[in-house]
């Protein structure tokens, strides 16, 4: 195996002479955990395989897409679609600096209760949120509104999420939050814990639904022609000119990387074309790292481990 991967390190520095001492690869690492853990894992098997140098970079869903773009950056390990289809827009479709492995992870969003808040209080649609009897319900502050939250200040989904609350008309019952995560997830487990009802954006895969049993809200099935979602860079008064009164549209997670890649380290590009996870291997990743604790690095190095066949499927497609 040493000497398998000192031949394949060695036919990359023959491929791209003359590198800087600067890392081979620099893999983003966004907020939220089954990204960072797909990133982490992909440094394990460059590493491993490769022997390349990987560097791990923080930052926001623009952020890295312009380094991709830019080429201080390589990789996006999860980008969701429609969510940042201006971003994917604009550097696959228009500049071409950035490739979009094909094998997408369904997934689903919409907004969320608690099964027993369901059930206690008859909460099963999303017009429900537009009665004031039933926000006085999650009023936490006593200011005669509810309080829902809508996602992370950073996320794509939070502008979506506000136009459907003004298409849908709870955004006049509700106060829409956008808080950190880690926050959300304190507040849910408190509001499990005392049996008070929490209303919010929710998606899967995720660990929330292996760890509470939620009920997501029933709402008319996406509409294509009716759907028409501004971002705030897009248009100064991007609020009043969309709309959105119909569930989410499929969403899909797409890992992204930097075409420059294919020049600089084919091999590497080739693994980040074939990578491929699944939707149940994404919410097994997330509960370990937010429910287990798990460190991320360490996690990363034991799925490799135990997951040889993946890997292999990756590399050798």
């Amino acid at each position: 195996m040493k000497l398998v991967k000192k031949a394949l390190s060695s036919a990359l520095l023959c491929i791209t002479p003359g590198l800087a001492q600067a890392a081979d690869v620099v893999l983003g690492v966004p907020n939220w955990p089954t990204a960072a853990a797909s990133s982490y894992i992909l440094k394990v098997v460059m590493e491993e395989n490769y022997g390349l140098d990987v560097e791990m970079q923080n930052g926001t869903n623009s952020v890295i897409f312009e380094g991709m773009d830019r080429g201080s950056m390589d990789v996006h390990p999860e980008v969701w679609l429609p969510n940042q289809q201006n971003l994917h827009d604009k550097y696959v479709k228009e500049r071409g600096t950035v490739v979009q492995n094909k094998n997408g992870i369904l997934a689903t969003q919409g907004m969320c209760v608690t099964k027993e808040t369901s059930e206690k209080y008859n909460i099963k649609n999303i017009y429900d949120l537009t009665n004031p009897d039933i926000s006085a319900l999650f009023d936490r502050d006593g200011d005669g509104l509810g309080e829902i939250w809508i996602g992370e200040p950073s996320a794509a989904s939070g502008p979506v999420e506000r136009v459907r609350a003004k298409s849908y008309g709870y955004d006049q019952t509700f106060t829409l939050q956008e808080l950190d995560v880690a926050l959300h997830i304190a507040a849910l487990d408190a509001s499990v814990k005392s049996k008070t009802p929490y209303v919010f954006f929710c998606y899967a895969p995720q660990h929330l639904f292996v760890m509470y049993d939620l009920v997501k809200l029933e709402e008319p099935a996406h509409n294509p022609q009716t759907w028409n979602v501004l971002q705030p860079a897009e248009d100064p008064d991007w609020l009043n000119n969309s709309n959105a009164d119909s569930g989410w549209p499929d969403a899909y997670l797409y890992l992204h990387y930097a075409k420059a890649l294919e020049d600089k380290f084919p091999l590497a590009a080739s693994l980040l074309k074939n990578f491929e996870l699944t939707s149940d291997q994404l919410s097994e990743i997330s509960y370990s790292l937010a429910v287990d604790k798990v460190d991320t690095e360490t996690f990363a190095v034991q799925w490799v481990a135990k997951n040889q066949d993946v890997v292999n499927s990756w590399l050798h497609q």
